[in-house]
């Protein structure tokens, strides 16, 4: 990458999980298509934890937006479980590349799917799409013209 790129002309917010206190359940963000990115990010954050919580976080694909063919991106993308005597106000990072997909298959999408077991706690999670095959990864069809995917961005200066 060239040495005048702002960071923001090469990573692109994708999805979402907007931190909140969540409910022991599964929540997921809306399936992205990640064709134009090489390598991505997941990152999960927790806040204050619930008694006894679990946070639990993966990544699946499917073949189209609707969530089509839904499966676990394999092998193994998911985080370490966290655990309420250790999970407090902690970050987990998950890295992963648009070729571990089965693109074979059709599989060019992907959504986040966080899992809170035991209690409610807050947790927030933000898929970032890196390396881009076309820069800047912006939304031109956007009121301004934003960075692709979630509409939690407002501003990129």
């Amino acid at each position: 990458m060239h040495k005048n790129i702002k960071i923001s002309e090469g990573l692109a917010v994708l999805a979402s999980i907007d931190p909140a206190s969540i409910a022991a359940s599964t929540v997921t963000s809306a399936w992205v298509p990640v064709t134009n990115f090489l390598s991505l990010l997941l990152v999960v954050q927790t806040g204050v934890l619930g008694t006894a919580a679990t946070v639990d976080a993966k990544i699946q694909q499917a073949t189209d937006v609707s969530g089509t063919g839904a499966k676990d991106l394999s092998p193994g993308k998911s985080i370490t479980q966290i655990v309420k005597a250790t999970g407090d106000n902690k970050q987990a990072l998950l890295d992963f590349r648009a070729q571990d997909l089965d693109a074979a298959n059709g599989f060019n999408y992907v959504r986040v799917s966080l899992t809170v077991g035991a209690a409610a706690s807050i947790v927030g999670a933000l898929l970032y799409g890196g390396s881009p095959r076309f820069m800047p990864p912006r939304d031109p069809t956007a009121n301004p013209a934003i960075n692709l995917g979630a509409s939690s961005v407002i501003s990129i200066t």
